[in-house]
């Protein structure tokens, strides 16, 4: 019986597929690899000193603001000139109902309208100009919804309230909650949409039981960021809600249909007064107001995070 011998491995040359590491080797000495290492160097200076004014917002904010943050600020309402003491308590009370009626005005119209774009009829002309309106609407000044919201309740009511201030509010939450509620609805797996197809469930149930729970993350993030910037609003307020030195609660019931007070119109009343309390006072109520809004962002990052994924 023969016997199996084994074959010499092939040798390789110098000049087989075998890459020149001497070639991929960096060294400052080659003008690509330097001019890229200039270029890093560079946008890394420019994110620096971009940072510089924001850091130095925030490092301002905590020294004023959080030296003169005190437990009785969030109960108690806007001291007078030279008086003592007083708080915010009134403006935060405010700010979350207006807030609060802008996301029940705006979080389910705007859930049903990106239903609509991303299922229903996402090549209709419908569809096209709402979505259009939307991408409009995003970059609409916030004054000119102050103004609309202006003419079209507090004229016909007759007086500022809580009400206009929320309706002016939902008009720039809206296009963010359509947008954001839309991308998500789409970034749902097809194969989940098909698969609840083929076990029987009509369209509407598809929307119901699989679609809108599995983009519920995405949409709470977007939520979340139409709230964080409703929050920080401060001229659709200024006419709508106006302002108020008192609590929005009368009798033990919550009234509407009146001037309602709120953390961005206090801050914007106070910061240009020569109260020194008034002013120490408004810097408490803007760190306040932007641990706030940073709380609410980290929220709709969070939940992001568990966003399905294509």
């Amino acid at each position: 019986m023969p016997e199996l011998i084994d074959a010499p491995a092939p040798s390789q040359s110098a000049g087989s597929d075998q890459p020149n590491l001497n070639a991929l080797e960096r060294s400052l000495r080659k003008p690509r690899t330097f001019f890229s290492v200039l270029l890093s160097i560079l946008a890394t200076l420019l994110t620096i000193i971009a940072l510089v004014p924001l850091f130095s917002v925030i490092f301002m904010l905590f020294y004023r603001g959080g030296s003169n943050l005190v437990a009785s600020n969030f109960w108690n309402l806007p001291p007078a000139p030279f008086g003592e003491g007083g708080g915010f308590g009134n403006a935060l009370v405010g700010t979350l109902v207006m807030v609060g009626i802008a996301s029940l005005i705006s979080v389910p119209f705007g859930i049903l309208a990106a239903v609509f774009l991303a299922e229903l009829g996402p090549f209709s002309r419908t569809a096209n100009v709402v979505r259009f309106c939307a991408k409009l609407l995003s970059g609409f000044p916030s004054i000119l919804a102050g103004v609309f919201a202006y003419s079209a309740v507090v004229l016909v009511t007759g007086g500022f309230s809580a009400w206009a201030g929320g309706i002016a509010l939902s008009i720039l939450m809206l296009p963010i909650v359509i947008l954001t509620a839309e991308e998500a609805i789409r970034m749902v797996p097809s194969k989940m949409r098909e698969a609840s197809i083929g076990m029987g469930a009509t369209h509407t149930q598809t929307v119901l039981r699989i679609l809108l729970p599995t983009a519920m993350p995405s949409i709470l993030t977007g939520v979340m960021l139409a709230i964080a910037r409703a929050a920080g609003e401060t001229a659709p307020l200024l006419f709508t809600a106006l302002f108020s030195n008192y609590w929005i609660v009368t009798n033990n019931q919550l009234d509407l249909n009146q001037p309602t007070a709120s953390m961005a119109v206090l801050i914007y009343n106070f910061s240009g007064v020569p109260f020194e309390n008034q002013v120490q006072l408004c810097w408490s109520a803007s760190l306040v107001l932007v641990l706030m809004v940073l709380v609410v962002n980290l929220v709709g990052k969070s939940l992001s995070s568990r966003a399905p994924q294509r």
